[in-house]
């Protein structure tokens, strides 16, 4: 398996003795590894750090195994709350003092509350859920074969991909590969996708590459949001497209994105004023 991503967004960490304004944290999680979230301080280091008052200094962990992972809550007073933000509200309520919770989401918001009537989250992108054979197929359950990508087709992230994939699809060539503001543009009015941020939508996109298509890009960059990153420059934006370029060359040459998932995509603006 290959792990998981947790990703904490710019401004819900925290400086010295969980002061506001930390940047984005972004961490990668073997089988076997643990990840602390909490206020932290130095005598209690977190991973994670959450800047809020009512969150203890080691709030819970994370931790991973070969399939799934799960959630340690050292609170002795709060709940947390685990949400499916694909899932039409499903959440799990993971109680105090509950030690090795297992999570079944493929993709997660741990939610912690706070005493200013909002709350701080961070998100966990889990390990790969993996498909066996068609029921009939025979053999053994050692001889099975297990789906060499294994995508969700009602996943953000594979609506993002099918974004990416859409020019090819649609017969316009030649085409480059749309960018991030391109992709957050043309998912605008959709039930869930229309709501992706620049960042999301290239959080979802790193996902893709590094997690569910395991796509090695030499020196490819993380994807940045709208303004750029932090490799700057023509080579950092070369890096850039070079990811989502080989995202959506495997998931074309593999079948993966078809011509039928564009039905997944919002109407096109340009087609509305045709019928017009």
């Amino acid at each position: 398996m290959s792990g998981i991503v947790v990703h904490l967004p710019q401004g819900s960490g925290g400086g010295a003795d969980g002061e506001p304004g930390g940047g984005a944290v972004t961490l990668r999680l073997g089988p076997g590894e643990v990840a602390r979230f909490g206020r932290g301080s130095s005598a209690t280091p977190v991973e994670l750090r959450l800047a809020d008052e009512a969150i203890s200094r080691l709030a819970g962990e994370i931790r991973v195994t070969d399939d799934h992972w799960q959630l340690t809550n050292h609170s002795t007073t709060q709940s947390y709350l685990v949400e499916n933000p694909e899932g039409a509200g499903e959440y799990l309520r993971v109680s105090p003092r509950r030690a090795g919770a297992p999570i079944p989401f493929e993709f997660s918001r741990v939610v912690l509350p706070t005493r200013r009537g909002t709350t701080v989250s961070f998100q966990v992108f889990a390990p790969d859920h993996v498909y066996l054979d068609p029921p009939g197929t025979g053999g053994s359950w050692a001889s099975r074969t297990v789906t060499a990508y294994s995508l969700d087709e009602t996943a953000t992230y594979f609506l993002v991909l099918v974004a990416l994939c859409e020019p090819w699809l649609r017969d316009q060539s030649p085409v480059a590969v749309p960018t991030t503001p391109q992709v957050v543009e043309r998912l605008r009015g959709h039930a869930t996708g229309g709501r992706l941020t620049a960042r999301a939508v290239s959080s979802h996109i790193d996902y893709l590459a590094d997690e569910k298509l395991r796509i090695g890009v030499a020196g490819a960059a993380p994807e940045a949001g709208a303004g750029g990153g932090a490799g700057g420059g023509t080579g950092g934006a070369d890096r850039r497209n070079g990811k989502r370029d080989a995202v959506v060359g495997l998931a074309l040459k593999f079948g993966i994105v078809r011509e039928e998932h564009l039905a997944l995509l919002p109407p096109r603006a340009e087609a509305g004023a045709r019928g017009r």
